[in-house]
C-alpha cells in the first residue's frame, strides 16, 4: 500500500472514477494540460483527452452551470474552483439550481455534481484565496459539504461525493495538500458522507475540528495529556449533513466542549454546533461550549496570519478554561 499525500490521493481517485465511469469528466480552470493550480488533476488530460479533462475559461459561473446541466443530462461532472474565495460567483448556480432542484422537482431530476475547491490559511496566498466560507453551503439545504483532514480521508470522501447523487462540496485544506504521507488503498473505497471521525478517544473534554485543525486539536490534546486532561477529539469530516450522534454522544461522555474552526467567528458553523450540543445534551454540560475561531475580519495579510488562525495555545487556553469551569 503506498503512502500518498493528499494531493495524490485526490488524483488517484479522480483516475479511478473517470477510468470507472465514462460519465466521469473534469472541468475548470487549468485543469488540463496544466494538470490544476496546486496539481490535482495532473496526468488525467493525458489519459483521458480534452473532451473529459476540459480546460474553460476564467468563469466561476459557467463552471458550475455548465456542470448543472451536464448532470441533469446524465453526466457526472466535477468542477473545480481554484480557491473557495472565487466561489461567490458561483452562489447562484449552487444555491438556486443544483442544491434546489431535486426538491423542486419532486426527485424527478437529480443534479450529481463534484464541486472542488482548496480552500484555508496558513501558505501566505493573495487576497480571497485562503477564506473559509463553509458556513454559507451549510446554511444550503439540498447541497452536502465535505472536508477531509488526512489523505485516506480524501480519496474516500471524494469517491463517496463522486457516487452521491445531490450536489456535494469538496472543501479540501490547501495548507494539506502535501503536509504529510499516509497509507492509501490503490483500488476504489468510498468514506460515507455524514460520518464523523473520532480521531482520539478521552474522557473529560470533547474537541471538535475539522480540515486543517483536526491537527491543531489532535496538539493541543497532547499537550493537555501532559496535564492529566483526557481529550476527546471528533474530526466532523462532513459538515452536512453533521454526524449528531457521534457529537452528542461523545458531550455526553465528557460533558465539556471546544470547538475549532478556521472561518470567522460570527454566524459560524460552531454556533450551530454549540446549539445542538445545548439542545440535545444539555443536561450532560458541565460548562458552557466554547469556540476557538478566526477573527470578524477578513482574511488578514499573510505578514500576520499566524496570529489570525486559530492555533495550539488558543485551543489549550480554553480547554483549561472549560475544564475550570
Amino acid at each position: 500500500m503506498a503512502k500518498l499525500t493528499m494531493i495524490q490521493a485526490l488524483n488517484q481517485a479522480l483516475g479511478l472514477a473517470m477510468e470507472k465511469d465514462s460519465r466521469v469528466i473534469v472541468l475548470g480552470e487549468d485543469v488540463g494540460r496544466n494538470g490544476g493550480v496546486f496539481r490535482a488533476t495532473e496526468g488525467l488530460y493525458d489519459r483521458f483527452g480534452p473532451e473529459r479533462v476540459v480546460d474553460t475559461p476564467l468563469a466561476e459561473s459557467a463552471i458550475v452551470g455548465s456542470s448543472v446541466g451536464l448532470a441533469i443530462g446524465g453526466m457526472r461532472p466535477i468542477a473545480e474552483i481554484q480557491f473557495l474565495g472565487f466561489i461567490y460567483e458561483t452562489m447562484d448556480q449552487i444555491c438556486t439550481q443544483a442544491a434546489r432542484l431535486r426538491f423542486r422537482s419532486q426527485s424527478r431530476y437529480h443534479v450529481p455534481i463534484v464541486i472542488r475547491a482548496p480552500y484555508g490559511g496558513g501558505i501566505r496566498t493573495p487576497e480571497i484565496h485562503s477564506d473559509s466560507l463553509e458556513a454559507l453551503f451549510v446554511h444550503t439545504p439540498g447541497i452536502k459539504v465535505v472536508t477531509p483532514s488526512t489523505p485516506y480521508d480524501a480519496k474516500g470522501l471524494l469517491l463517496g461525493a463522486i457516487n452521491d447523487p445531490d450536489p456535494v462540496l469538496l472543501m479540501e485544506p490547501i495548507s494539506l495538500y502535501r503536509a504529510s504521507h499516509e497509507e492509501v488503498p490503490e483500488d476504489w473505497y468510498e468514506v460515507p458522507l455524514g460520518t464523523a471521525s473520532v480521531k482520539r478517544r478521552g474522557e473529560d473534554i470533547t474537541v471538535i475540528a475539522w480540515g486543517k485543525m483536526v491537527a491543531t486539536a489532535e496538539a493541543a490534546a497532547k499537550k493537555a495529556q501532559i496535564e492529566h486532561i483526557s481529550v476527546e477529539v471528533i474530526d466532523l469530516r462532513t459538515l452536512s449533513p453533521l454526524d449528531e450522534d457521534t457529537i452528542i454522544s461523545s458531550i455526553q461522555k465528557t460533558g465539556r466542549a471546544v470547538i475549532v474552526h478556521e472561518a470567522v467567528r460570527t454566524g459560524g458553523l460552531g454556533g450551530e454546533l454549540a446549539a445542538q450540543i445545548q439542545e440535545r445534551a444539555f443536561l450532560s454540560l458541565e460548562a458552557p461550549v466554547l469556540r476557538v475561531t478566526g477573527y470578524d475580519t477578513p482574511y488578514p495579510v499573510p505578514s500576520v496570519e499566524d496570529l489570525w488562525l486559530p492555533d495550539v495555545d488558543r485551543v489549550l487556553e480554553s480547554i483549561h478554561q472549560t475544564i475550570r469551569y
